[in-house]
């Protein structure tokens, strides 16, 4: 398990596994939505974020079982949308949040706070849960 979702798991409470899906999820969701150059450097300065992304990717995009399916084919997409297949993996409001706010600080680490900070600006909705 690499050192980004060990941190990740340990600040959020979460078993490794979970946060290694989760973390891939919402890096695959800012590969959608975001800036994509600013969201490239971010995810390449992250150690083992290329690899999360490629392995959780499909997850975020209409995964998730038919709440997944239904969500993509409702337009529910979007942060909304992020949150719903979050929480279909099991966390609640409190540990998402969490997550959110662990991962932007920790790609601050590898990436630097302008980097992550455009990510942010460029994700509609983002900027409240982080």
């Amino acid at each position: 398990m690499n050192e980004v979702v060990t941190q990740i798991a340990d600040r959020v409470g979460i078993a490794p596994d979970l946060a290694e899906k989760a973390l891939g999820m919402m890096l695959g969701f800012l590969q959608r939505e975001g800036d994509d150059a600013a969201v490239a450097k971010m995810i390449e300065a992250m150690p083992g974020g290329a690899d999360l992304v490629a392995q959780y990717n499909g997850e975020g995009a209409g995964g998730g079982g038919l709440l997944g399916g239904l969500m993509g084919a409702l337009g529910g997409g979007g942060i909304m949308g992020l949150g719903q297949q979050l929480m279909s993996q099991g966390l609640g409001m409190g540990e998402i949040t969490s997550l959110a706010k662990e991962t932007i600080a920790i790609a601050k680490q590898y990436a630097g706070e302008e980097v992550v900070d455009e990510v942010v600006a460029s994700v509609p909705g983002l900027s409240q849960f982080v």
